[in-house]
């Protein structure tokens, strides 16, 4: 227990003020800073040493950071997400049509392998690349290739099926 105290001591204000420079929020880097060091806590039986206590706390930090945006983002529909992520905005008027162009790239995404199909719907729901590429042990920029090669195809295919998505 003098370890934690010690510990949280001796880094609490180096990440509040990571906190604060993410958030701009004072009382939100309070409440992150206790959710860090709970995490912290909670996962010291796991932690191999292989990097300094400083940068571990300072990660579990950054994805306490990401967890609340994940849990404050505003929800959209499939629809729209699907929209959005083939083209800024479709010229599409009729939600039939929309809808229909969803479909088909869930069951053009049905053909891909199941890692490329998890991490073009994981960009349709909104996760970052980080967030991504830390799901499937990747690199960010592997992530962003997997993602726009897929994105690609599925257009090559809708424009080759004769799809009106633009």
């Amino acid at each position: 227990m003098l370890i934690i105290k010690s510990v949280y001591e001796a880094y609490k204000q180096d990440i509040y003020t990571y906190l604060v420079s993410l958030t701009h929020d004072s009382l939100l880097a309070e409440d992150l800073l206790s959710d860090t060091f709970l995490g912290a806590i909670r996962a010291l039986p796991r932690f191999r040493g292989e990097s300094d206590i400083k940068t571990w706390l300072f990660s579990i930090a950054r994805h306490k950071w990401y967890e609340h945006l994940r849990k404050s983002r505003p929800t959209v529909s499939l629809d729209d997400l699907a929209e959005c992520y083939l083209r800024s905005e479709l010229n599409v008027e009729n939600i039939a049509i929309k809808r229909e162009l969803a479909q088909e790239i869930l069951r053009l995404l049905d053909n891909e392998p199941p890692r490329t199909r998890d991490i073009v719907l994981m960009r349709i729901e909104g996760y970052s690349f980080f967030e991504i590429a830390q799901k499937h042990a990747i690199s960010e920029s592997s992530a962003r290739v997997i993602d726009h090669r897929a994105k690609k195809k599925i257009k090559d295919m809708l424009t080759k099926e004769g799809a009106a998505y633009e």
